[in-house]
């Protein structure tokens, strides 16, 4: 049996993880107790009705991806949580919108999910006090390392939530999502950030925002809500505004990108919550000291070779806008 840590040598060879950010419409969050299969989807406790309607979604190439999650409470009752967080609205936005709704138990989840797809007339169950929810893999069945650092994170990670009485944010054990060698890894939601490579000084920061926000360079993967080739310009914005960032509702696009993808012309456009928007662009250079050969996974048979890229220039080439409005009537014509 191999001793291969894919987390372990992603650390040991200095990798910079931005970029990594998963690209995702629409997450389905379902509550389901472990132990979780190898995919976690094929999990035997899961109801045939709601496998088939997983299959249904992947065969007709929506963007939507299904995990399980579950926290210590899931065992104690027979009750499901299904959370969807969705990114409906295109353009300049802060992130997903959330919907909470409480089933009975597991076997009703497919029927509220099929309708909500198709109607979106379901009846909510918010939790009010909620406005963060945070999902760290801890599916060891699936990668090594998500069992090894993910578990032992999670629990050291409720505690200093409690800590800090953070009664608004909850968080949950989750299947995979992407990211093995990043472990531990989490996804914030309703930003629908990634993040990896977690310790709990980092965490802190990234609960309240607050302290030495230079810690981004090395636990940020990226914000799922750009192109994945672009997240570097944004951690770089991110630090040049500082924790304020967060606040700011964004676009991304790639305005140019070479053949060879060596080189790229990137844009990202801001809104501040006073109306102000900026638009940055960027040329983006691969990295050459960067860019890394490795496998990306405990069981990846070969290496694959990931891309990175520095920001080259950035330039900011439009004014601040008070009047959203004025701007928005000038463009339309």
């Amino acid at each position: 049996m191999s001793n291969f840590s894919c987390a372990a040598f992603s650390r040991q060879s200095g990798e910079d993880i931005i970029g990594s950010g998963t690209n995702c419409q629409t997450y389905v969050l379902v509550e389901c107790p472990t132990p979780w299969a190898n995919n976690a989807l094929e999990t035997e406790s899961l109801p045939e009705n709601l496998k088939r309607l997983i299959a249904e979604v992947k065969q007709n190439q929506l963007s939507v991806k299904f995990l399980l999650i579950n926290n210590n409470e899931t065992r104690k009752k027979d009750s499901r949580k299904i959370l969807i967080y969705d990114q409906k609205n295109k353009g300049i936005i802060k992130g997903y919108s959330r919907k909470e709704f409480n089933v009975e138990n597991i076997g009703q989840a497919a029927e509220l999910i099929r309708q909500y797809f198709t109607d979106n007339t379901v009846s909510l169950d918010c939790d009010d006090i909620v406005t963060r929810d945070i999902l760290v893999c801890t599916h060891g069945n699936h990668d090594l390392c998500c069992g090894k650092y993910g578990a032992p994170f999670y629990t050291k990670a409720l505690a200093t939530i409690s800590e800090l009485s953070l009664r608004n944010i909850r968080i949950w054990r989750a299947s995979h999502f992407g990211g093995h060698r990043f472990a531990p890894t989490a996804i914030d939601f309703p930003d629908g950030r990634y993040y990896g490579g977690l310790d709990q000084d980092s965490f802190k920061s990234i609960l309240t925002r607050t302290g030495d926000i230079s810690c981004m360079n090395k636990v940020y993967r990226g914000w799922g809500i750009i192109p994945t080739q672009i997240q570097v310009l944004e951690r770089e914005l991110m630090l040049l505004h500082g924790w304020n960032w967060f606040d700011y509702k964004v676009a991304g696009k790639i305005l140019k990108q070479s053949s060879d993808k060596t080189s790229i012309v990137a844009e990202l456009t801001l809104q501040q919550p006073n109306g102000s928007v900026y638009t940055y662009q960027a040329n983006l250079v691969k990295d050459e000291s960067k860019t890394i050969s490795l496998k990306g996974s405990c069981h990846a048979m070969k290496e694959s070779e990931f891309i990175k890229y520095y920001v080259e220039s950035l330039r900011l080439y439009l004014n601040p806008v008070t009047d959203l409005r004025r701007y928005r009537k000038k463009v339309a014509s």
